[in-house]
């Protein structure tokens, strides 16, 4: 090989060494687009909204959030995955993004590996609540109530397949209670049936049962995750009720489509961990029930894969097989 052909291979490989890290300088270059694969109003569409309003006031682009709906956010997702992979367009997913393996046979896309992990963005307790009509005051009694009356319960939920439906069956499996799950279409739908009686009990966000809580309306026992919730700091979590081992949330996250370069997953990261930190930021996620999250992509992608092999687990234990 001559000596002009060496130079020549050379300043070819430097220039796509120096391409990366040049091209994750200069992004975004254009307007950026946060999907949310779910409803307006939810944890996942508010967190959206506060790190898109940061994004452009840190890097001066738009940044859209785009609602896209419908079957327990695949389709939102689905979007994403088959988006140019250049940090552009991000989805803003739910724990369900971790549950629908448990409960789709076929899914469009895969769950790993179609996609770039950026960030865990928050976490949402779920908190278990009883009826008043209900003759117990903690998990134990609730326990000891169940299993002396198999069948008896009933637990209510916001949907088949969410994070507060598996939350139920993974506390059937180790309470060994016999209960009959009834879902609703979304979960404050359930709460005039859980006041009256008419189902046992759920397990619901904090963010959206808590009201009912503090009216004495319905009884808390416990939360589901290993620390208390924020807004809610006299009730135990579920360890210290007597169930260590249980810990379930519904949580969200940045997602980037596979491909995208790791040095523009490196900068989203890094700058929304810096917007989760904020003190105005962490004050509206706190008031609303979420505990703001951080970490790297990498904490991410094993956070999603545990949760991922819980779930199913949890749906093998319960006899439901993908449809």
């Amino acid at each position: 090989m001559t000596t002009r052909l060496l130079t020549a291979c050379a300043l070819v490989a430097f220039t796509a060494v120096a391409a990366q890290p040049a091209s994750a300088q200069n992004f975004p270059t254009r307007q950026l687009t946060i999907v949310v694969p779910a409803s307006p109003g939810g944890a996942i569409d508010l967190a959206a909204r506060l790190i898109g309003q940061k994004l452009t006031e840190a890097w001066g682009q738009p940044v859209v959030i785009d609602n896209k709906t419908g079957a327990t956010g695949i389709i939102g997702t689905d979007f994403v995955a088959k988006s140019a992979p250049d940090g552009h367009t991000l989805a803003l997913v739910a724990s369900s993004h971790a549950i629908n393996p448990s409960m789709v046979k076929k899914l469009p896309f895969d769950t790993l590996k179609s996609f770039e992990p950026v960030i865990q963005t928050h976490v949402v307790p779920l908190m278990l609540v009883v009826s008043n009509t209900l003759p117990v005051k903690s998990v134990m009694e609730l326990k000891a109530y169940g299993l002396a009356n198999p069948g008896k319960l009933s637990f209510a939920s916001s949907g088949s397949g969410g994070a507060p439906h598996f939350s139920g069956e993974l506390f059937k499996s180790m309470s060994g209670i016999d209960m009959i799950h009834v879902p609703y279409k979304g979960s404050t739908l359930a709460h005039p049936d859980l006041i009256s009686g008419r189902v046992s009990m759920m397990f619901d966000t904090v963010a959206a049962i808590n009201m009912q809580v503090k009216a004495g309306a319905v009884r808390a026992l416990a939360v589901t995750t290993v620390k208390r919730a924020s807004v809610a700091p006299t009730v135990p979590t579920m360890a210290e009720a007597g169930m260590p081992g249980y810990e379930t949330s519904t949580w969200g996250g940045l997602l980037a489509p596979a491909g995208t370069p790791k040095a523009v997953v490196a900068k989203l990261n890094a700058e929304v961990n810096k917007i989760l930190q904020m003190p105005d930021v962490r004050q509206r996620l706190v008031d609303a029930g979420i505990e703001p999250g951080g970490g790297t992509p990498q904490q991410f992608t094993d956070f999603i894969g545990t949760e991922m092999v819980k779930w199913a687990k949890v749906a093998k234990d319960a006899g439901i097989t993908p449809e």
